[in-house]
């Protein structure tokens, strides 16, 4: 419609929240709390959706997992939410892009092995992900950032803070597996 939507984390009372803007120039918004599961949100990042509705990555910071959060609608007043990559801390500086198949990528940091990880979505709303580490070397993946090229597959900036350089993972496929 135009009008901007944003996620963002609140430290007050530690939730994922969205703001859908009224107008495209955002002098008013309809603010909607997402996730309140305890400190939940942080280092979010949001898309929009082949079906129009924005998708978001976050860092769920009670839990050290990657979450989820497939909007229900175009202004985000409900949606379904998942975890992703649960058994390490992972989720930390996300970054999400449309993939052309229309589900979600995401590149993400691992804390407990310092890694760069991407969680390529099995469907539009990321119910469930396939999750595999792109680089292991160092300490790396920080302040990812992540894009579709021309050839449908992602691209992937991030921050190598062992050599101090910043990388470039290019996937040979849309969901980097054994890329």
């Amino acid at each position: 419609d135009g009008h901007p939507i944003i996620a963002y984390y609140t430290n007050v009372t530690q939730d994922l929240k969205v703001a859908a803007c009224d107008n495209p120039t955002c002098t008013t918004a309809t603010i909607t709390t997402l996730d309140s599961d305890n400190n939940v949100g942080r280092m979010s990042s949001i898309a929009i959706g082949t079906d129009g509705n924005p998708i978001i990555s976050y860092y769920d910071t009670s839990n050290t997992d990657l979450k989820v959060a497939a909007c229900d609608n175009p202004t985000c007043t409900t949606a379904t939410i998942s975890s992703h990559d649960t058994a390490a801390n992972a989720g930390q500086l996300s970054s999400i892009a449309i993939g052309t198949n229309g589900n979600p990528v995401i590149s993400y940091y691992e804390a407990d092995n310092a890694d760069l990880k991407i969680a390529a979505c099995d469907n539009p709303t990321c119910t469930a992900a396939t999750i595999t580490p792109l680089d292991t070397a160092g300490i790396v993946g920080w302040e990812t950032s992540i894009a579709i090229g021309i050839n449908g597959n992602p691209i992937i900036a991030h921050y190598d803070d062992t050599n101090k350089d910043l990388k470039l993972v290019a996937c040979g496929n849309p969901t980097c597996h054994n890329y």
